[in-house]
């Protein structure tokens, strides 16, 4: 199972959400590249050796994770190999692919990875009676809902329940199917329906999430202190989320905050701008550090700004970056405010650029915000395509991806220590 020394990867990063749609786990799917854009390699056992030896080598899973379980796709060849010992054992779960035949042999070896700490979990699996042996022992049985026939999802769903397992439905795609699968008992929930907006009677944006948009849009052009306090004067909410916000980042600090522009003075135009862009998610989102667009929009907003930074040698602190930052934040807003694009856009008078962007995917923002949206649904051939339009190499995406990862992850450490 010979391991290509120079192999580049492609990596993308599904998430998991639990029954209330916090993010539980992520799937790590991994692709070779190659100039052909397809994975080269000799057989399929080889390509899951790869992707473990590169993931831990070239980057450690803690850093795609965080304190997050990973699903990582196992082969026959991979099952019975060492190579798994070398995972972050508490934080692994094992899929043991469709096109593994479930013998004694795999329920031997599934025992001995339990026993060791891992999690188990049967991929894209059809129920059979006679695989109970693997019922009594797996931690998860995959469902793929798109290859069930709805008719029959109730009673296999009753039939695993039988069972000390967590169900997860995969290809959840809509809120209907999401519902379906939660009334059927499952646990656990795979696909984008959680950012498809559900738009009833064109709901408009709330007051307060208004009042957020305005203060964004402030902090964004050529800011002036005075308007930017009298909107906080205006919404004495954002006012104690502001010194919440002061005492969280400025630990130790000795002098008294006298007033809100005191506090805005000591807290500084580059913390405040962040922390407006991440609450608009945090404050509407019951779901706080777990929700996945509040998770989806980080990591957007992080890769496109890097992204833009590596194409146009620009600062972080300049207008292009700053405006590929929130073109990424803002691409996820219909879905939480239940609005069409439409009305975020006008609700902030946009520029032309961001409006393109947004509504069309048009231009350089557009391109790069497609490209962060198709490498969250691991397309990696449209990926590739759209790399060589902005003249991106794969280097520079991966790194790119990590830094978005890593500086999700200080976020969530950060507001859980202030917590």
């Amino acid at each position: 199972m010979a391991i290509e020394p120079d192999l580049k990867f492609f990596i993308g990063r599904q998430p998991i959400l639990n029954r209330k749609q916090e993010i539980f786990g992520y799937e790590l799917l991994f692709r070779a590249a190659s100039h052909h854009t397809t994975a080269q390699f000799e057989s399929q056992a080889q390509a899951s050796a790869s992707v473990i030896s590169s993931a831990l080598s070239d980057f450690g899973l803690q850093d795609v994770l965080g304190d997050k379980f990973g699903f990582l796709n196992i082969t026959a060849g991979v099952l019975h190999s060492e190579m798994l010992e070398l995972l972050p054992i508490q934080q692994s779960v094992l899929e043991i692919l469709e096109t593994i035949e479930l013998d004694d042999n795999v329920r031997l070896r599934c025992s001995e990875l339990k026993s060791m700490g891992f999690k188990i979990a049967l991929d894209d699996h059809i129920y059979a009676p006679e695989h109970s042996a693997f019922y009594k022992m797996v931690d998860i049985v995959k469902v793929d809902i798109m290859a069930t026939d709805p008719a029959e999802l109730s009673s296999i769903a009753a039939n695993l329940r039988k069972y000390p397992v967590q169900l997860l439905a995969e290809r959840v795609e809509t809120i209907e199917v999401f519902e379906q699968c939660l009334e059927c008992g499952f646990e656990l929930f795979q696909g984008y329906f959680f950012e498809r907006p559900v738009i009833i009677g064109q709901k408009r944006i709330d007051p307060s999430g208004i009042a957020m948009m305005k203060l964004l849009q402030q902090l964004n052009e050529n800011w002036d202190i005075d308007e930017v306090e009298e909107t906080f004067r205006e919404n004495p909410s954002l006012t104690f989320n502001l010194l919440k916000l002061v005492n969280s980042v400025m630990i130790g600090l000795r002098e008294k905050i006298k007033n809100i522009r005191h506090a805005i003075m000591i807290l500084g135009i580059n913390h405040l701008r962040r922390w407006v862009q991440l609450a608009l998610f945090a404050g509407k989102d019951e779901r706080g550090l777990n929700s996945p667009l509040l998770e989806m929009a980080a990591v957007r907003g992080r890769l496109m700004e890097l992204l833009m930074m590596q194409r146009t040698g620009q600062s972080r602190t300049s207008d292009l970056v700053e405006t590929a930052f929130l073109t990424g934040i803002l691409s996820l807003l219909d879905a939480l405010y239940e609005t069409p694009m439409e009305h975020v856009v006008e609700s902030l008078n946009l520029s032309e650029d961001m409006a393109d962007a947004l509504l069309r995917r048009e231009g350089q923002l557009g391109m790069l915000l497609l490209l962060a949206e198709r490498l969250e649904k691991a397309d990696f051939v449209v990926v590739q395509k759209l790399l060589d339009a902005l003249s991106i190499s794969l280097d520079q995406l991966l790194a790119a991806q990590l830094d978005a990862f890593n500086w999700r992850n200080s976020i969530v450490q950060g507001q859980r220590r202030n917590s």
